[in-house]
């Protein structure tokens, strides 16, 4: 191999990814999640209060599940997300987060029937009830954790700058991530490794606070860090990242901070107590809302391997960001859609998967520029 076939192998398996959108599947009404089961379908909920399955060929036209009568779906409020137990296939459970029709926060367990393809809808039990003062700022995302547990995100409750100040008050669970054992009893269990466990007047689910609206966060399946994505209030979307080693009680400063900016008080808001994001942008054209992703661990676009792939919700751009452990990231801008970003999803080979929300569509992330062979060396 030739000097300048060398230097340009190098420059080709080091080029920016050619990021581009495939559609999966239309007909969706207002997605909202995107899971898998362990197998190659993928399970999408619809806001309204159904989830479909897309088999790996087509959208299937009966629901695996329709909470509809029991859903208040409108603006931030739905059914919000769904999660597979991870002993599914051998126990059969799995969870939604749901707006009920009093416009509070349900946690609800559901078994399949013998269908695979279909729930039993008579197997609901409802594991967690949450009073939501406003219409807004609902959370809504479950993920089980590598640690087997199942972690809520839950918003501030809603209006404007946290008026209940509810993110930093510890006997409150708006405003937080949270963390519970739904094996070990019923209707769930506190983890013995909690950070507020046994604690007076501090709500012992709570696992992270300093939260606003964690519509979307996600676990790296390859390290098991957590990337938290909060939406802003009027200025700043933030993403925070709690590494695997964490042992919980993080306060990410909503609401004394938006962002590493302060909020209220206006001045003088930080100190040492407080995790600030590792990703911010500000609302300059036309961003408004963060929508978090994963990290993309899949095989068909292996220059995306190991990025933290995002987005906003509003203005339709989706980046990239690498380098844990150096600092604040420096996101990469991979595309720029006409349609608004509601989830990612993750398949079970780790592919990436994009919903437009308005549009009722998925769509699979791809990087289009081929990989190079692996540099040889050149004997003389």
């Amino acid at each position: 191999m030739s000097l300048l076939a060398l230097v340009l192998a190098s420059v080709i398996s080091h080029a920016q990814p050619a990021v581009t959108l495939e559609l999966v599947t239309p007909g969706l009404d207002d997605p909202v999640s995107v899971t898998h089961a362990g197998d190659h379908r993928l399970f999408i909920t619809e806001q309204i209060g159904r989830v479909r399955i897309w088999d790996g060929t087509r959208l299937l036209p009966e629901p695996f599940l329709d909470v509809t009568s029991l859903t208040l779906a409108g603006g931030e409020r739905g059914l919000l997300s769904f999660a597979f137990h991870p002993r599914y296939a051998q126990n059969g459970l799995f969870y939604v987060n749901y707006t009920d029709r009093q416009g509070d926060t349900v946690v609800a367990r559901y078994s399949v029937s013998t269908d695979p393809n279909r729930a039993n809808p008579n197997s609901a039990i409802p594991i967690l009830r949450i009073d939501q003062p406003f219409s807004n700022h609902n959370g809504g995302q479950l993920q089980f954790g590598p640690d087997g547990y199942l972690y809520i995100g839950m918003g501030d409750g809603g209006s404007g700058g946290d008026p209940g100040n509810r993110a930093q008050n510890l006997n409150d669970l708006l405003g937080k991530m949270l963390r519970i054992d739904v094996d070990s009893a019923s209707p769930y269990a506190i983890p013995p490794s909690n950070p507020f466990v046994n604690r007076t007047n501090i709500r012992p689910e709570i696992w992270a606070s300093g939260l606003r609206n964690p519509w979307r966060f996600t676990f790296d399946r390859m390290t098991g860090d957590l990337w938290i994505a909060d939406v802003g209030q009027g200025s700043w979307e933030e993403i925070n990242y709690q590494p695997v080693t964490s042992i919980g009680g993080e306060n990410y400063g909503w609401r004394r901070m938006e962002g590493t900016h302060c909020f209220n008080p206006g001045t003088l808001c930080s100190d040492p107590t407080l995790v600030l994001p590792v990703i911010e942008y500000n609302h300059q054209d036309g961003a408004c809302s963060v929508t978090g992703g994963y990290v993309y661990r899949g095989t068909r676009s292996p220059r995306l391997n190991g990025m933290y792939l995002y987005a906003d919700f509003c203005n339709g751009r989706i980046w990239g960001a690498t380098g844990v452990g150096t600092g604040p990231l420096t996101p990469l801008l991979l595309l720029d859609v006409p349609f608004t970003i509601s989830t990612f999803g993750e398949d079970v080979n780790g592919e990436v998967y994009v919903a437009d929300y308005g549009g009722g569509r998925l769509l699979r992330i791809v990087d289009t520029v081929p990989v190079s062979p692996k540099r040889r060396a050149v004997r003389k």
